[in-house]
C-alpha cells in the first residue's frame, strides 16, 4: 500500500482510510475497538462529521492519549459564524483534543469565500490563526461547486463522491485537484453500497495517487476487508478492468448522488433523500429514516406528475421517477418488516 499526500497540506498517510459514519449503528464498545484495531492495521487517517451523531465522541474515545499518531478529519454544516464556533467546539470537546487536523464545510451548496457575506471562510481562517485547525477544507456534492472550490485556491482539501461509478467529468475533478496540489478525499467508495466488490473498488481507486478514500465501516469482517489491501493491494488488471466495466453498465443508472440539482419537485417530493432511500436505511442509523415525518415525505412518491422535470435535470442522467418508485417499494417492505436493515 503506498502513501499518499493530500495536496499542500503535507498530510501525508496510507492510501486507505476510514470513514467513520457507519460506526453510529455500533455501540461505543464495538466502534472503539474497530478503530482501534484499524489504526493498528496501518490506517492513520479518521473521517467523522459534527452531524453523524455519537461519531466524533466514539472515534475522542478511541484515540484518547495517542491524538498524535493518527489524523482526523470532522466536519461543520454551520451557515452562521455563531452555528461554526459552537460546532468547533462541541467536535473538539467530543474528540477530546484541542485541534484537528482537516476541518471540513460539510456538503457546501456554495463555494464560500472571504467577503461573501456569510463570514464563514473568516471564520476558517480565525480557527487556523487560532490554532484549533490545521487545514481548511470542504465537502461538495454538486460537482460545479465541487470545481469553483478546486479552482478558487482558498482550500486546501476536497471531499467529493468518487467510486469506480465516476462519470469524465468526476474523474477531471479528481485529476484538477491533483493540477492544483487540493488534496482529494474519496467519499462513497462503494457508492453508498451499490459496490459490493471492495478489492475492484480498492483497484480503481489505486489508479489515483491523489485520491485518499475513506470507506465507510461498520462491521469487523468489512475492515478486514480494507485491511488485507495493506500487503496485498489489488491491481486494476484487464480482468478487474472487465469487471468494472460490466459494473458500469449495470449500475450507473442507479445511483443518485443526493446533489440536489433535481428540485424543486412540483409536488414536494424530497428527490435528493428520497431516491437514496434504501442506501440510507443500510448506511446510517435506520431509525430516524423510518420516523413517521419521514414515512409521510417518502408517501408523497405516490403523488409523482411523472412530469420528467427531474430526469430533465439530472446532471447524471438518472431516470429518477423509475428511482424513486423502487426506493419507495423497499421502504415499505423494510417499515412492513419483511426486509431487515
Amino acid at each position: 500500500m503506498r502513501n499518499i499526500t493530500l495536496g499542500s497540506t503535507g498530510i501525508t498517510v496510507p492510501q486507505n482510510a476510514f470513514g467513520a459514519l457507519p460506526i453510529q449503528r455500533d455501540s461505543t464498545e464495538v466502534a472503539v475497538r474497530l478503530l482501534r484495531k484499524a489504526y493498528e492495521g496501518g490506517m492513520t487517517f479518521f473521517d467523522t462529521a459534527r452531524a453523524y451523531s455519537d461519531s466524533e465522541e466514539k472515534v475522542g474515545i478511541a484515540f484518547e492519549g495517542m491524538r498524535e499518531k493518527v489524523f482526523i478529519a470532522t466536519k461543520t454544516g454551520a451557515k452562521t459564524p455563531d452555528v461554526f464556533w459552537e460546532h468547533l467546539e462541541t467536535s473538539l470537546s467530543l474528540l477530546k483534543t484541542d485541534y484537528i487536523d482537516i476541518y471540513q464545510l460539510h456538503c457546501a451548496e456554495q463555494c464560500y469565500k472571504p467577503g461573501d457575506g456569510t463570514g464563514m471562510y473568516e471564520c476558517m481562517l480565525e480557527a487556523k490563526a487560532q490554532g484549533k485547525i490545521r487545514h481548511i477544507g470542504i465537502t461538495a456534492h454538486k460537482i460545479e461547486v465541487a470545481f469553483e472550490c478546486v479552482k478558487s485556491g482558498l482550500y486546501e482539501t476536497l471531499q467529493y463522491p468518487f467510486s469506480y461509478l465516476a462519470d469524465p467529468r468526476e474523474i477531471e475533478l479528481v485529476n484538477l485537484c491533483k493540477e492544483n496540489n487540493v488534496g482529494f478525499i474519496a467519499m462513497k467508495g462503494l457508492a453508498g453500497g451499490l459496490i459490493t466488490n471492495s478489492k475492484a473498488a480498492m483497484a480503481f481507486m489505486y489508479q489515483y495517487d491523489n485520491a485518499l478514500p475513506i470507506w465507510g465501516i461498520q462491521r469487523e469482517s468489512e475492515l478486514d476487508e480494507w485491511l488485507s489491501y495493506m500487503d496485498n493491494t489489488p491491481e486494476y488488471d484487464d480482468e478487474m478492468k472487465t469487471f468494472v466495466e460490466k459494473e458500469q453498465q449495470e449500475l450507473m443508472g442507479e445511483f443518485c448522488r443526493g446533489c440536489g440539482y433535481c428540485l424543486p419537485c412540483p409536488k414536494g417530493i424530497q428527490i435528493n433523500t428520497c431516491a437514496r432511500m434504501s442506501l440510507l436505511l443500510r448506511r446510517a442509523p435506520s431509525k430516524g429514516w423510518l420516523a413517521p415525518n419521514m414515512q409521510q415525505e417518502m408517501k408523497k412518491i405516490e403523488e409523482c406528475l411523472e412530469c420528467g422535470s427531474c430526469h430533465k435535470k439530472c446532471p447524471y442522467g438518472l431516470d429518477t421517477p423509475v428511482l424513486l418508485k423502487k426506493n419507495y417499494e423497499d421502504y415499505k417492505k423494510v417499515l412492513a418488516g419483511e426486509v431487515k436493515v
